[in-house]
């Protein structure tokens, strides 16, 4: 601790306190492939700071900051979950800017395959669909509802142009799907006609109303119970055209239930940002000894926007893993929960706002904003709670240029913080 760096926060009422910046821990970046779990960082993308930002604006999308991003995930093993609801999509995120972003976040994917640097970090065989996956929906209709055979049809159609771009896809919830559907059967034949197109096996999502209000009853039922057996209805049809399934329903006893019913080869990529300490390390049966094979417990994958704002740390979570410490892997993760339950506290839907100031505190972007103007979507004292809670977990990347932005940002809104140096 230098106890001469201090960090200036506002709490609710709007009164000031101080507290002692501590400096950055020494996570390593890996040398060779994570080998424990399979891990996405589902992440954000980063307007031009002198686009027009505003609500119903087109994405104006700064390509080298956004794309710069995704390789800082790739360097420290991660893979990147793209143009999904962390990338604002159904939130600022439009059909053009969605695609744009597949292709271009693809191409970069492949470039990193040749960098020696990245490849060292990802298996010898990894394809461009193990670096990266990509969200496909049926958001590029604007229809408010669309019939069945519609759906089929959009989902197809940006199911096609994924694959095209060697990413890998993650079939999301759709909001056409949950207003249309009236039973669970027809979400079971949608889901089974798209299926059947697939050329590679997908990521089904399955996302609560938590994130989108739209998506409720979805799977036929708002009882998870229900919907689960729908769900896995949907994967016991064709087991072998499903790689995984993505649980964001902040509800861990949910996700245990429908993991431990799973088929063999399919993997529970959690997206619990509540809980994901636990679920992740799992049982203790899936370690890996240092030398040794992998050993499969009981534990969830993981694709996680937590993860786009705590990369560092979620690598080093795995790497303790690899190395056979899963209490030192536990500690990890559990002070990144302590920091994600913040970021993703009600309204959840505004989690992106987190992600994003915090790509700013540590450098990634030049500028806190965000498409659709949806930096305004927290106020001052949450961010001030989200820096404190970034900085005492752990997951401040360089302590010193994040402190001098915020002093920054509140000398911008009217309070007394130190000017230049934090010292």
């Amino acid at each position: 601790m230098t106890d001469s760096l201090q960090l200036t926060l506002v709490d609710e009422d709007g009164s000031l306190r101080r507290i002692p910046l501590a400096e950055a821990p020494a996570f390593a970046r890996p040398t060779a492939p994570l080998r424990s779990r399979v891990v996405y960082a589902a992440v954000h993308v980063v307007p031009q700071v002198h686009g027009d930002n505003t609500p119903g604006a087109p994405a104006d999308i700064d390509w080298d900051a956004t794309l710069a991003f995704r390789r800082t995930m790739w360097s420290r093993g991660l893979g990147v979950a793209d143009a999904m609801d962390t990338a604002q999509r159904n939130m600022g995120l439009d059909p053009a800017a969605t695609r744009e972003l597949i292709s271009r976040t693809a191409d970069a994917a492949r470039d990193a395959l040749a960098d020696p640097e990245i490849s060292a970090v990802f298996p010898a065989d990894a394809a461009v669909s193990d670096l990266v996956v990509a969200g496909v929906n049926t958001d590029q209709r604007s229809e408010q509802s669309l019939s069945l055979d519609e759906i089929v049809e959009a989902y197809l159609e940006q199911l096609r142009a994924t694959e095209a771009t060697g990413a890998g896809a993650v079939l999301m919830a759709s909001r056409h799907l949950a207003r249309t559907a009236t039973s669970a059967e027809e979400f079971e034949d949608v889901y089974r006609r798209v299926l059947e197109q697939a050329t590679a096996p997908v990521i089904l999502h399955w996302l609560g109303t938590v994130f989108d209000p739209q998506l409720g009853g979805y799977f036929g039922s708002d009882d998870p119970a229900a919907a689960a057996d729908v769900l896995l209805r949907i994967i016991e049809a064709d087991p072998a055209k499903i790689r995984g399934v993505k649980m964001s329903l902040l509800d861990d006893a949910a996700e245990i239930a429908v993991r431990e019913r799973l088929p063999e080869g399919v993997r529970m990529l959690t997206g619990d940002d509540f809980h994901f300490s636990h679920l992740i390390v799992g049982d203790g049966t899936a370690t890996t000894e240092p030398g040794a094979e992998q050993v499969r417990g009981e534990y969830s994958d993981a694709l996680l926007g937590a993860f786009a704002a705590t990369a560092p740390a979620a690598s080093a979570a795995v790497q303790a893993l690899d190395a056979g410490d899963p209490e030192e892997a536990r500690r990890i993760l559990d002070a990144s929960e302590v920091l994600g339950r913040h970021v993703f506290s009600a309204p959840t839907f505004h989690y992106k706002t987190g992600v994003a100031f915090l790509a700013w505190l540590n450098g990634h972007q030049q500028a806190f904003t965000m498409v659709g103007g949806m930096h305004a979507a927290r106020s001052l004292p949450h961010l001030s709670r989200t820096i404190e809670l970034a900085a005492t977990t752990g997951n401040l990347e360089d302590p010193q240029l994040a402190a001098e932005r915020w002093h920054a940002m509140l000398r911008l809104a009217g309070f007394d913080a130190p000017e230049g140096s934090t010292r």
